[in-house]
């Protein structure tokens, strides 16, 4: 099988772990709510950026990519 595949059907597998984590995870961890976490809401509109829950996926993710390296 070619390579291409192979990644695609990896990432996609990995994607759904996280969403189903996610999903459950979110019960217990408030990822996505977290301070820093900018919200705007007027009469019917509600505006929301995860910048801090973006900022501690980015690190999180950095982390996971440099151990991956070093083992390699």
């Amino acid at each position: 099988m070619n390579p291409m595949p192979k990644l695609l059907i990896s990432i996609g597998i990995v994607f759904i772990i996280v969403g189903i984590l996610w999903q459950v995870g979110g019960r217990f961890l408030s990822l996505g709510r977290l301070p820093g976490d900018i919200v705007i809401k007027k009469d019917n509109f509600t505006f929301y950026f995860p910048l801090m829950t973006s900022i501690v996926l980015s690190l999180i993710l950095s982390g996971i990519m440099y151990l991956l390296r070093f083992f390699r």
